[in-house]
């Protein structure tokens, strides 16, 4: 395949969006890059240090001391903050419900987004994120928005936390990823929407391997 065959997934919370492009990358021997972890990085850090979330320049001074690195193993990615494994505790209910927040901030994203597209340049990457395809990558040949209805996001995230046995109410998280929608999408800075030339697949009634295949496909397409 090209070498500037940038694959961007964009979509809401509870899509899929992870699973399937660490499942493309997997098959096309990509790097497969979790911005949403990055962020989450960030997030645990900051209320690790008790810091008041609204401030975006404290959150961006935070992240300037932070080195974020994404170890690919094959039990997945493991998740370094300055070289301690965090990959467990930026999947918390407190990370997962300020996330949205923390990376609203302007000064946030730019860095965040400068480091991303940095990790990009070898351009055999997939990217999943809410604004990989509109602002990270915007040259990115094969651009995905994947979306699925709220009552099948809510109950693949609640059978996600029954496997892990983290106790969580079905309706709670179907209210949280409403909310979380309208923070993503309503945010003044880069904020989740489809891309002019992105093409939107609807996971509500397919697989995992189904909606990887149909992406798979696209980027071959796009090769010919």
């Amino acid at each position: 395949m090209n070498k500037k065959m940038n694959i961007a997934i964009d979509g809401p919370a509870g899509a899929g969006k992870s699973t399937v492009a660490k499942l493309v990358a997997e098959k096309l021997s990509y790097l497969y890059i979790d911005t949403g972890a990055m962020y989450r990085a960030l997030t645990f850090a900051a209320l690790r240090a008790n810091l008041d979330l609204e401030e975006g320049s404290q959150l961006k001074e935070l992240l300037d001391g932070l080195t974020i690195q994404l170890q690919h193993e094959e039990s997945g990615v493991r998740v370094l903050l300055n070289n301690e494994d965090v990959t467990d505790e930026i999947r918390t209910k407190d990370v997962t419900s300020n996330v949205s927040l923390v990376s609203s901030h302007e000064g946030v994203r730019i860095e965040m987004v400068d480091r991303q597209r940095k990790l990009a340049e070898t351009g055999h990457a997939v990217l999943d994120g809410r604004d990989i395809g509109t602002y990270v990558l915007p040259d990115a040949k094969v651009k995905i928005f994947l979306t699925a209805s709220v009552e099948e996001r809510a109950r693949r995230r609640y059978e996600e936390h029954q496997k892990k046995g983290i106790s969580s109410d079905f309706d709670q998280i179907k209210k949280e990823i409403a909310h979380r929608d309208k923070l993503d999408s309503t945010r003044a800075f880069a904020p989740l929407k489809k891309a002019d030339d992105a093409a939107e697949i609807d996971s509500t009634t397919l697989t995992i391997p189904e909606v990887a295949e149909l992406i798979i496909e696209l980027a071959k397409e796009r090769e010919r």
